[in-house]
């Protein structure tokens, strides 16, 4: 499967030259959502969630000092490392949740144990907080105030977000 991707990446990087580096990296960035993220739980775009956003209950599966960084509008910290289902249990169980991270694996996870404690309708951003700002919508900082500022989880990461300013 690396090997695959490998391939894959390498041919787009080459036919690149006629298309624009955003574009190309777009492309780039949905072949490895497409092979990091399992769909154990259905994902929702964000073109998808956009006209809902302040209707649904979002996630934020990153750490602290990610989220305190920037967020999208309204979110809950959840984080990873020490998610306990505890932390939702004030939801009921129907409610409509979307989780999000910096790319979609980890919140793909938390979405997983949120699944498993009963809850029903429970959705992945495609592409999460990268994919939010790279569409130009806005995010958040700790004290509510729209930022630039995205934490990117570590430099390797950060070369998938094309918009903002990166925050290690």
């Amino acid at each position: 499967m690396k090997f695959n991707l490998t391939i894959t990446l390498i041919f787009m990087s080459f036919f690149g030259v006629f298309q624009s580096k955003a574009q190309v990296n777009s492309k780039a960035f949905d072949l490895l959502l497409r092979n990091m993220i399992k769909k154990t739980i259905p994902t929702i775009s964000v073109a998808e969630l956009k006209p809902k956003v302040n209707k649904v209950m979002l996630l934020d599966a990153r750490e602290t000092k990610e989220f305190e960084v920037s967020h999208l509008k309204n979110a809950r910290n959840v984080g990873f490392d020490n998610f306990d289902i505890k932390q939702v249990s004030d939801l009921p169980k129907d409610a409509e949740i979307v989780v999000y991270c910096s790319i979609g694996v980890r919140s793909e996870k938390i979405g997983e144990k949120l699944k498993a404690a009963g809850f029903t309708n429970v959705k992945n951003l495609y592409g999460s907080i990268f994919e939010w700002v790279n569409q130009g919508n806005t995010v958040y900082d700790s004290n509510g105030k729209p930022t630039l500022k995205v934490h990117t989880y570590s430099k390797t990461w950060g070369m998938w977000l094309n918009k903002g300013e990166k925050v290690y």
